[in-house]
């Protein structure tokens, strides 16, 4: 690991020294598996499944305040409202950064989302207009951090994450298949992103059920190579779940990718646009048995 990425990794690393001090990792596991106990079909895994079942590209809407690349993107007072705008919209799930310093994001947003009085937790009841829809608002929540530890895991799924996010050019073979299993055993998915060819082929190895081809390079955040999941697309196994990421603005682009893309993980160009909602549905809209094949 080189620049950015590793600047991230040292501070992650410090953070959970601190939270392990202030809190033990068995306290946050009983948080996280008692936040699990009514997750059910929610797992992100599930949920993408079902929308490729019905012919449809599952859309993970994310929640993101900053950028490494570009600095500041959006305020985002309220994260659930937004939250529930891209469900309304046709977003399978919300993807919500937790990392703080670099991409402006915390657990407490997860936690704000995953409310049933504000976000798009179970039994939520929702008022559009004069109507009320009463029944729950679902949405499989992805937590987005550089994760180093276990304890982050737990952390995330205390706050109510249904999967997390896993960096391939992070952790080793073994580690990746470790907190794989760690986060299986909080019932929780991960989602493991690779934008280097042999960090995606150990990736793939590790049997995680999604695994995602960041078109960015997190060691330099700047740059984005949009061809290198057609790269890599051959080395996805039959089971697996393959999610692209990054450099996604339009249906255009989308329409581009892979057919064997079963989802696509937007964020800048969302909390960009002057019409969020407007830009799920078109990227929700799109069947690619239909439209690719």
């Amino acid at each position: 690991m080189t620049d950015f990425l590793e600047q991230v990794v040292h501070e992650r690393r410090a953070y959970v020294a601190a939270a392990r001090a202030t809190r033990p990792l068995a306290e946050v596991e009983r948080a996280a598996r008692k936040a699990a106990s009514g997750r059910g079909t929610l797992r992100l895994s599930n949920v993408v499944r079902d929308h490729r079942r019905h012919g449809r590209i599952a859309v993970i809407a994310e929640i993101k305040r900053t950028s490494p690349a570009l600095g500041r993107l959006a305020e985002i007072a309220d994260p659930a409202a937004l939250a529930r705008t891209y469900v309304h919209a046709g977003a399978a799930a919300i993807s919500v950064l937790v990392e703080p310093h670099h991409w402006g994001g915390s657990l407490d947003d997860i936690r704000v989302v995953r409310s049933p009085q504000r976000g798009i937790g179970y039994g939520s009841y929702v008022t559009t207009g004069v109507t009320t829809e009463i029944g729950p608002v679902n949405g499989s929540i992805l937590a987005k951090d550089v994760v180093v530890d276990e304890y982050q895991i737990a952390e995330a799924g205390a706050a109510g994450a249904d999967a997390i996010l896993l960096i391939a050019e992070v952790l080793s073979e073994i580690e990746l298949a470790r907190l794989i299993r760690y986060a299986d055993d909080l019932g929780m998915d991960a989602l493991v992103e690779a934008h280097e060819p042999e960090a995606f082929a150990r990736a793939v190895r590790t049997g995680a059920p999604l695994v995602g081809v960041n078109a960015r390079d997190l060691r330099e955040p700047r740059r984005i190579d949009r061809r290198r999941i057609h790269q890599l697309v051959a080395d996805v196994v039959t089971d697996q779940l393959l999610v692209a990421e990054s450099g996604i603005t339009s249906v255009q682009d989308v329409l581009a990718l892979p057919l064997r893309v079963d989802a696509i993980l937007v964020g800048t160009a969302l909390v960009t646009a002057s019409d969020p909602a407007a830009l799920v549905g078109a990227f929700a809209a799109i069947r690619p048995s239909k439209v690719l094949a």
